[in-house]
C-alpha cells in the first residue's frame, strides 16, 4: 500500500507512536555523535563530521526523536557525479527503538524529498559480516522489487593497511520511484 503524500514530521508509521523522523538542524550534531558513540558496533565520526552532516547534508540525513530524545540516524549524500544515487554513510538505532523498522523509515523518509527526485538506486559500503546492514538492505531491494548487488570496494590490503575489514559496496537498483513507499508532493 502507497501513502498519501507526507511531510517529514508525518512520516511516523503509527499515529500513537511518539517517534517522529524529520531533517537534522545544526543543534542535533552532539546528540547524533553521542546515539553513535553509544552504539559500538559503529565506526566513530568526529563530532565535527556530525556538525557537518546536520548542517551541510541536512537535506539527505534524517532523524527519528522518541520523546525529545535522538533514537535513529541516518546520513547520506547524493555523489555529485551521480545525481541519480543515494548514498548512505551510517545508520544508527538506539536499543530502545529497535525492531520498529526505524532504519528502513529513515531511508525512506529521506528518499521522499524533493531532494532525492531523481534518485534511481541507494548504494552503500557494508562489511561481509554487518548482517543487521545486509538484512536491511536486502529489505529495501525487496520493498522496491529490484536487485542488490555487492562487490569489493575498499579493500582491507589496499585501502584500510590491512586495519579494517573490507566494504563491500552495495546498489540497489535501478528501481520506479513509484516503488517508494512514502511519495512526497514536494
Amino acid at each position: 500500500m502507497k501513502l498519501a503524500a507526507v511531510s517529514d514530521t508525518d512520516l511516523s508509521a503509527d499515529p500513537r507512536s511518539s517517534i517522529k523522523i524529520r531533517a537534522p538542524r545544526r543543534e542535533d550534531g552532539a546528540g547524533v555523535w553521542q546515539l553513535i558513540a553509544d552504539t559500538t558496533s559503529l565506526d566513530d565520526n568526529s563530532m565535527y563530521c556530525n556538525l557537518l552532516q546536520c548542517s551541510h547534508f541536512a537535506s539527505t540525513c534524517a532523524l527519528a526523536e522518541m520523546d525529545g530524545e535522538i533514537v535513529g540516524w541516518v546520513s547520506g549524500y547524493i555523489p555529485p557525479e551521480h545525481p541519480d544515487t543515494y548514498f548512505v554513510w551510517q545508520v544508527c538505532v538506539a536499543e530502545k527503538a529497535r525492531g520498529k523498522g526505524m532504519a528502513k523509515r529513515l531511508i525512506n523518509a529521506v528518499l521522499a524529498r524533493k531532494v532525492c527526485a531523481d534518485v534511481i538506486q541507494v548504494q552503500s559500503t557494508i562489511t561481509k559480516d554487518n548482517k543487521p546492514s545486509w538484512a536491511l538492505f536486502g529489505s529495501i531491494a525487496e520493498t522496491l522489487d529490484t536487485d542488490l548487488v555487492r562487490q569489493p570496494h575498499f579493500k582491507r590490503d589496499d585501502h584500510f593497511a590491512g586495519l579494517h575489514d573490507t566494504e563491500f559496496l552495495v546498489t540497489i537498483g535501478p528501481f520506479e520511484r513509484a516503488a517508494l513507499p512514502v511519495r512526497s508532493a514536494a
